[in-house]
Order: C-alpha cells, then structure tokens, then sequence
C-alpha cells in the first residue's frame, strides 16, 4: 500500500491569542485549542456550485489550475507500513498517521496532484469517536476480552479521504433471449404401479431487445489505497449532497490523504460499476419468466468527475503483531472494522454447539 497524506496547507491564527485554531466537528468552526476563542468560518459561495470537469478531456491532459494544491512540502514514507505522507516543511516529530511508526524518511513527490473541488466536513468529534468504539468492541462477542485495552482507543486519527465521484448519461441498447413458462400434464406410474399426473415445466423462448437510459449522479469510487474499500464500503455513504467548497479551514487539525488511485484507474472502476448497474435494468425489462444471453452496449456522454475529500476517524492498532483497522464515517458516525477472534471463545461455541446436538439427537430417537 502506497497512500500519500498532506497536511492542512495554511495555518489560522486564533484573533484573540494568535494560537493555532483548528476545525471543530461539534461546534462547525474553527476553535483556539489553547485559550478556546470560537470563530465561525463562512465559505465564499459568490463563485456558486462546484465546477466539475470534463472526464474526456481530463484524461488527455488536466489543466494546470486543476493542480499544484501541494506546494512547498516535505513529503515522507513510513518505513513500516510504506505509507507517504505530506507535512508542512518545517513540521517535526511527526508519526506515521496509519500505524504510528516514527521511522519516516524523505520521499520524492512525482507529480502535482489534482486539487479536490469540495470538501465533507466532519461533524462527528473524538470523544464521540473514542466512546462509541469502545462499546463497539464490547459488541464483538468473539474477540479477546481485553481488546478494548489492547487496541490502544487514544490513538485515533481523522483524515479526510480523497475520493472521486463520477456523472454520466448512459443509453444502453440491449438483447436476449426471453423465456417465458407453459405446462403440460404428463401422466406415470408410481412405485406401487398406480397411473398419476403431474404438471411438468417447460420454457418457451423469445428474442427481446430494448434501450436503457439513465444518468449517473456523483457515482464515488475511493482514491486511497491506505484504508481498506471493503470497510470504506461499510461506512458508506458520504452525502455528496452536503459538500462544501474545498477550503483549507475544514482540514485544520487533520491530515489529508494524497489519492493513489489515479483519475484514468478510477474512470475504469467507475464504469465498471456503471456497467454491472446497468446490466442489472437490462435484466429487469427483460419480459418473460426468466432469460439468457444478455447483451448490452452502452455508450456514455456528458462524463463530469470531482475530486473531492471525505471525513473518517481511523484507529489503526496491533493485536499480537497483526495489524487491524476500524473506521468511523466522520459525517454519519457509522463504524466498520476488523478484529482478532479469542480462540477459547469460538472452542467454547463449537462444545455448546455439540452439546445441543447431541441433546437433539437423544431427544428425537426417545
């Protein structure tokens, strides 16, 4: 795994100390940490919606405005989990945001990256976060006892998650074969010689044909390869519909993850994703009882994407040398996550297990 994080780009002075000020979930602004002055933070919306770009001709070559929001930076790699991460150039003492490792050493940034165009902030504070995953490993019936401890709970990070979203007009002509259900009466004769009927199934097949249309509305496929997509699934979804213009006041305090899914890679996911939903409403104007041999030929037009950063609050710890991670959705508060299983716990289940059957055998041959 190779994920690149950054972080916050410009500093906000506190009016009232000069202390740093940084992004507050719970109050939705920008709060002192050291003499806790609340200055509330407005984005500038005379510019109005967010301007997405063109995929096609982004994927010839994005315009140089779209890029360079990472200037002036030294870029690190963990040397544990490989991770490479951006910081301010004058930061020090700074540990690997994903397992917590100090060995970091200079990495050299490849290329500008492309500069996101709306930003989710977080709602959900850390004491929400280190709470509410506390009682979710009280949950896990199956894990150690003494995880809750273990897993280190202090040692949460928020990051905001590049993702891409993806807008599409889709007409998808489509064929196969329909088949439609007819009975007929056979008669036969059962183990005792007796003549008996029956009702045996059979298909009837028909070409069929038709055209699906549908536009795809900020279809979001995940640019980091630094958090699992199977448990960013879970905590899914991010309401694209609550963005807020990109702004560095919202990353305040937190560190941005640089995407390492690249535009050309994830245009491919979300087509793909794009293409098995609309083979899924091929299927469904298919007339007839069941079908075979679906074909379908989209063609796509008027395809927008947006880079944009999303909220999650990461615990990552080690559980007898093995890494684990769970995540919490900094907007929604929804959680998802992996952990190590208790061995005496799950032997105890299978003897209970084997005793109940036991029990049930005895009890159905009395």
């Amino acid at each position: 795994m190779d994920p690149r994080t950054v972080a916050a780009l410009e500093k906000y002075p506190c009016a009232a100390c000069g202390a740093q000020a940084e992004w507050n979930p719970a109050r939705q602004m920008l709060v002192c940490g050291f003499c806790g002055t609340a200055a509330p933070y407005d984005v500038d919306e005379a510019t109005g919606a967010f301007v997405e770009h063109d995929l096609v001709k982004a994927l010839r070559e994005l315009p140089d405005e779209a890029r360079g929001w990472l200037a002036e930076k030294r870029t690190v790699q963990c040397q544990s989990c490989k991770a490479v991460s951006v910081f301010d150039a004058g930061r020090a003492g700074q540990n690997c945001g994903f397992c917590g490792s100090a060995a970091l050493l200079d990495y050299q940034e490849m290329k500008a990256p492309i500069r996101p165009q709306g930003v989710l902030p977080f709602k959900v504070e850390a004491g929400v976060v280190r709470e509410t995953v506390r009682q979710w490993f009280k949950g896990r019936w199956f894990a150690p006892s003494n995880l809750g401890v273990k897993a280190l709970i202090d040692r949460i990070h928020g990051l905001y998650v590049p993702y891409w979203t993806f807008d599409a007009h889709a007409v998808c002509p489509w064929e196969a074969e329909a088949g439609h259900y007819y009975y007929t009466t056979e008669h036969y004769r059962d183990s005792k010689g007796r003549s008996q009927t029956r009702q045996v199934r059979h298909v009837r097949w028909e070409s069929a044909s038709g055209v699906v249309e549908h536009f795809f509305d900020d279809e979001c496929v995940p640019g980091t390869q630094g958090l699992r997509h199977d448990l960013l699934d879970k905590i899914e979804p991010f309401p694209t519909t609550e963005l807020v213009d990109y702004d560095t006041a919202y990353l305040s305090g937190f560190v941005v993850e640089h995407y390492q899914v690249v535009l050309l890679a994830a245009a491919e996911q979300s087509q793909s994703a794009m293409m098995i939903r609309l083979r899924q409403m091929a299927s469904e104007q298919v007339p007839g009882d069941t079908q075979r041999n679906l074909e379908i030929h989209p063609t796509y037009s008027n395809q927008t994407f947006k880079h944009i950063l999303v909220p999650v609050w990461v615990l990552a710890f080690t559980y007898r040398s093995k890494i684990y991670q769970v995540l919490m959705n900094g907007y929604s508060g929804k959680i998802a996550g992996d952990y190590p299983l208790s061995p005496w716990k799950i032997f105890l289940l299978i003897v209970v297990v084997l005793i109940v059957a036991v029990v049930f055998i005895a009890l159905s041959q009395e």
